[in-house]
């Protein structure tokens, strides 16, 4: 499998999106890379001119301030004060199971991997569960919504049937409708965890945010500390989170790319499973041997050892990168 491996003690975590070890395995294959192995947005938000001070000092409360007010604005929050900065959410999964007592942890899945490790590394009894009814009985419930790398989604109606705490990981929900969205009018014991890197393409900047009831969300930004985001990423999530223009047209163009994408696996004799407007999973017989073909083309999809068959693919980018991944696929 042609993805990088993340060692958390005797765990391995599969993730795409790092190229050091696909070129290893492939070293003839043609520069530059198609990374298709993500799910993040492959035309980025412009981020223009970063004023020079955001490098040189230390970031100000203002300045975080003004991002989580412009999150609230984006989620549909009616407080601000809900929301937290973070250097991404996987730092907010990791640091969650630190903060509850020792619990039963139920996560709906197979699913992003990340949330079982977390979970177990801090000693919490975890089970993975196929359905959202399956977590009754146990003290804490995780569900990614909506799921990677399946895209199921679950209504916020059928999320507030859970009674006791609820995480609920919306990293992929950027371009469905706000009504998706369980953040707008969040349980009184449910956390919400959002993207910001995936949906704007700047996964590099590492932010991420949660969405909590306020006593919480001081006890979260409490852990993280002072300055947890950087002055840049400040910055940068203010004014991409505020301009809903680029984000209107880029869900837009999404849309495009999605159609155009599934056209393409369904002419290379991919089965559509599910996705979600940043990426779509299928199915092949020869899995393995399509993989085998594209990473010699210098191409990487992503690959999972739970599921042989299935493959993920992100959006390429450009005309061009789909016509390279047409040509790898001989369609």
């Amino acid at each position: 499998m042609a993805t990088e491996i993340v060692k958390h003690g005797a765990m391995p975590v599969a993730h795409g999106g790092d190229l050091a070890a696909v070129r290893r395995r492939f070293p003839s294959a043609p520069e530059p890379w198609l990374d298709l192995s993500t799910g993040i947005n492959p035309v980025p938000y412009p981020l223009g001119t970063i004023d020079p001070e955001a490098w040189s000092r230390l970031p100000g409360r203002a300045e975080e301030e003004a991002l989580c007010k412009a999150a609230a604005q984006r989620f549909g929050v009616r407080d601000p004060e809900m929301i937290v900065a973070a250097p991404g959410t996987q730092a907010l999964i990791q640091l969650l199971p630190r903060l509850v007592p020792k619990s039963r942890i139920a996560i709906v899945g197979p699913t992003y991997e990340e949330h079982e490790v977390s979970w177990r590394r801090q000693g919490h009894d975890v089970t993975v569960v196929e359905e959202l009814a399956g977590t009754a009985g146990f003290d804490v419930a995780v569900v990614v919504n909506p799921d990677n790398p399946t895209g199921r989604l679950l209504s916020p109606a059928d999320l507030r049937t859970r009674r006791s705490m609820l995480v609920v990981d919306e990293a992929f929900i950027d371009f469905l409708p706000p009504a998706a969205s369980l953040a707008g009018d969040l349980p009184t014991d449910a956390i919400v965890l959002r993207s910001f890197g995936k949906a704007y393409g700047l996964a590099g900047l590492r932010l991420g945010f949660a969405v909590a009831r306020p006593d919480l969300a001081t006890r979260l930004r409490e852990e993280l500390g002072p300055w947890a985001v950087s002055g840049p990423a400040l910055a940068a999530g203010a004014a991409a989170l505020a301009d809903t223009t680029w984000l209107r047209s880029t869900a837009a163009r999404l849309e495009d790319d999605r159609e155009r994408l599934d056209s393409v696996l369904a002419r290379a004799g991919f089965a559509l499973l599910g996705g979600t407007p940043l990426f779509r999973l299928a199915q092949h017989r020869d899995a393995a041997g399509i993989v085998e073909r594209l990473g010699q083309r210098g191409i990487h999809v992503r690959a999972f050892a739970r599921k042989p068959h299935w493959l993920r693919f992100g959006l390429p980018g450009s005309d061009t990168a789909f016509r390279r991944l047409c040509a790898a696929l001989g369609i």
